[in-house]
């Protein structure tokens, strides 16, 4: 059996196995969401859903590691990188169920957990496989030296954060991602990369399991442990495969979640209060304009699978 398929097997029967029991101890434990007043009304309704839930990801990415037989230097690397990230995510959302509020760790706190863990990976990575990265029409490899650490440092923070933003309505995140992670096992199998197709088909059977519980209505949410984890999987496949400067188009939509929401506050400190959206992220956007959840979430879908043709198309 191929490595990728062992791991998306393991990490899939992990997560459905390990949701019944996650949920209602997450219940138990009183971690619900916090809904912001001035989100969508209708997901007022959603208040006091369990959130946390991307913790079975803990559990689901090691066991794909390990069904896939790839305890490697890179293989232990990009789980590290993952995990790390789902235990930064972990700290801000228990401090937003604390804190009962829709903020938890600082913004400052966070980028600086960001940076830290994305320099460690950065540098080990160098070390392992030097900062190779594939120029997509001269189809060949470019070696950008020093700049490699402040790219890797983008990459990380970019992914681990379009991500975070995708994720705000049932299904989508794990949705998107499972489609990312599903073209990065189909490079990684041409390229030959089993050291890496053990996380993308870990990835893709851990947002698909997700989804069995995800999908709308929702019985639980990923907070950020789920989207800072998956975001530092992404980011990992891109760096480790040296893709770096083609994941803007797979990630379209990781793209335009951040693009909206930092276009959303500058023109509103620009023009004195005025709106570009009727609300940001950009999935709010659609939502206010009386598209409903699921409408929305395939729309997103179908975007990232162009995008992962397209990727495939400049890649393969």
């Amino acid at each position: 059996m191929q490595t990728y398929l062992k791991a998306g097997l393991a990490a899939l029967v992990v997560a459905l196995l390990s949701g019944p029991v996650l949920i209602p101890a997450l219940r138990r434990l009183k971690f619900g969401q916090y809904i912001r007043q001035e989100g969508p009304k209708e997901h007022l309704a959603k208040a006091g859903t369990p959130t946390m839930g991307g913790a079975m990801f803990f559990l689901t990415i090691p066991a794909a590691l390990v069904a896939g037989g790839q305890i490697t230097a890179q293989g232990l690397l990009a789980a590290g990188l993952l995990l790390g990230l789902g235990l930064l995510g972990c700290a801000d959302d228990y401090l937003k169920i604390k804190k009962r509020q829709s903020e938890g760790l600082t913004v400052r706190q966070k980028f600086l957990g960001q940076i830290i863990l994305a320099l460690l990976f950065a540098l080990l990575a160098w070390r392992l496989r030097g900062g190779q990265i594939w120029l997509p029409f001269a189809q060949r490899y470019w070696e950008p030296g020093w700049l490699y650490f402040p790219l890797a440092v983008l990459v990380v923070m970019g992914a681990a954060n379009g991500v975070n933003f995708t994720d705000g309505l049932d299904g989508l995140c794990a949705g998107v991602t499972f489609l990312v992670a599903l073209t990065y096992l189909l490079l990684c199998e041409s390229w030959r990369l089993p050291q890496l197709s053990w996380l993308a088909g870990g990835l893709a059977g851990s947002c698909l399991g997700f989804l069995f519980f995800n999908l709308h209505p929702a019985r639980v949410f990923m907070g950020d442990t789920g989207a800072l984890a998956l975001g530092g999987g992404v980011a990992a496949l891109a760096l480790l495969s040296g893709t770096e400067l083609l994941l803007p188009l797979l990630g379209l939509v990781y793209v335009l979640e951040v693009l909206s929401v930092i276009l959303q506050v500058g023109y509103f400190r620009w023009t004195g209060g005025r709106r570009l959206f009727r609300m940001s992220p950009l999935h709010h956007h659609f939502e206010l304009l009386g598209w409903s959840e699921n409408r929305v979430s395939l729309l997103f879908w179908l975007i990232t699978l162009i995008c992962g043709l397209l990727f495939l198309r400049l890649t393969l």
